[in-house]
């Protein structure tokens, strides 16, 4: 397989009906500086990082505009602009940023729509393919927030709207005002409490993008199940836990992130893994929350 389709092998999918991208794609997050606040202690080596995940055929990207905050977008445009014509970028704003680690939620929609506006000029494009709402602010109506989005979209200046860490009520109270084109959820092998969501989002081709992909914990011990079917395969638990959510719905987009070359191929390189049924519920059944 060529370098350039390593991550095609991971499956495609197609957010918002037009925009088809490799669902293995890569999260932004990491390639600042600690606390995710601040620049990263190696730009050079970020950059390095971007535009090597695009060689390895990645083609989303997911990023924020509190991500540094803006250093995140920064770094895209000046690795990958001009971008490919097939490159999806998606960012986010509705966490205001005042330190290391400080995420404070924000939903004004007159600040959703100048974060909007200032992405559009960081990253150098028109329109945004995907816009999401990083967090719905219970201090403004779901309504007011997701419409202020919607308008922004029939200005041309989003392309398709998603949102962050929701459920299902909140899924069907944002749908009244537009259509969403994917959900962003804490999700994987051990966190799962956002499975009523995904199984609603497979079942309307919503694509759903869980972040913190890699946690594991106690089943990537030396003697644990992922260890164990890990070695099988010649690989990792980090990209056997990536694999087991490509195949846990084909909506699913994993993003891991990273700010290392070597960290990056080793992620992208799951998309290569093929779990059997068997390995798939192995795990499954192991990272089940013991009271679910």
């Amino acid at each position: 397989m060529s370098t350039s389709s390593v991550a095609q092998a991971s499956g495609t999918f197609t957010l918002g009906g037009d925009l088809a991208v490799n669902r293995l794609g890569f999260g932004a997050m990491r390639i600042t500086g600690p606390g995710v606040w601040g620049p990263p202690a190696d730009r050079g080596e970020c950059i390095r990082v971007l535009r090597r995940a695009v060689e390895l055929g990645v083609n989303f990207i997911d990023t924020a505009d509190s991500y540094g905050p803006f250093v995140s977008e920064e770094l895209i445009r000046e690795a990958l602009h001009p971008y490919a014509d097939d490159l999806v970028i998606a960012t986010k704003a509705g966490l205001l940023r005042i330190g290391p680690d400080v995420w404070i939620p924000l939903g004004k929609p007159a600040y959703l729509r100048q974060e909007v506006e200032m992405s559009l000029r960081r990253l150098g494009v028109e329109t945004i393919d995907l816009f999401q709402l990083h967090r719905i602010d219970p201090d403004y109506p779901v309504a007011d927030q997701v419409g202020e989005l919607h308008a922004l979209q029939q200005e041309g200046k989003i392309r398709h709207i998603g949102l962050s860490e929701i459920d299902v009520d909140q899924l069907r109270a944002a749908q009244e005002v537009t259509a969403i084109a994917s959900v962003q959820n804490m999700y994987n092998l051990t966190v799962r409490q956002s499975e009523p969501l995904l199984d609603v989002v497979t079942a309307e081709g919503i694509g759903f993008i869980p972040w913190f992909p890699l946690a594991a914990g106690p089943l990537a011990a030396a003697d644990g199940p992922l260890q164990k079917i890990a070695a099988d395969h010649h690989a990792s638990p980090s990209q056997l836990a990536l694999a087991w959510l490509l195949k846990r719905s084909p909506v699913i987009l994993p993003i891991p992130g990273t700010s290392k070359v070597a960290h990056l191929e080793e992620n992208v390189a799951a998309a290569e893994i093929t779990l059997s049924d068997d390995e798939f519920e192995t795990l499954a059944s192991a990272g089940s929350p013991a009271d679910s």
